[in-house]
């Protein structure tokens, strides 16, 4: 005997989820029905208004599915700047403004830290100095040294 293919199984799987997917929410909503005639009228009737809100939102997204299956290449690429953050803006909405503020923190970030690298490495070397500086004026040397273009290196050599 040949075993069924995968394809086969998988659509028998799929079929048989399905199936307990439905029965599931049959349950559900029969249990739904029934505990309906216990609630106060104010609560059934924002249960109906919501009802109502969620079947043309659905009824919406399906709209919009079929269009988008069937949409040109031009409308796919404006979908795709509206996705992206461009595209046309709607009167009163400020969002645009907050994004790009929001965008330019990392960049202000970055600027911010190589500004206090640079004043670092500025200290850095002016400390060097200073302690070149202060071991030639403390020292007793002959006017030979100062000529010798070692002769820093050598008290900073010195000095660690």
């Amino acid at each position: 005997m040949k075993s069924p293919n995968l394809s086969t199984r998988t659509a028998d799987l799929d079929a048989r989820l399905d199936a307990s997917v439905k029965r599931f929410g049959l349950r559900v909503a029969a249990s739904l029905n029934e505990r309906n005639a216990e609630l106060p009228h104010d609560v059934t009737e924002r249960l109906r208004f919501a009802r109502e809100q969620a079947l043309a939102r659905a009824a919406q997204a399906r709209a919009a599915s079929t269009a988008v299956s069937a949409a040109s290449p031009a409308v796919v690429q404006m979908g795709a700047t509206l996705a992206l953050g461009g595209g046309p803006r709607r009167a009163g909405s400020d969002n645009g403004l907050w994004a790009k503020l929001v965008s330019a923190l990392p960049l202000l970030a970055l600027v911010a830290g190589l500004l206090l690298m640079h004043r670092g490495q500025i200290h850095q070397q002016i400390v060097a100095a200073a302690e070149v500086d202060t071991a030639l004026l403390s020292d007793n040397l002959p006017p030979a040294a100062f000529s010798d273009p070692g002769f820093a290196e050598f008290l900073r050599d010195g000095q660690e």
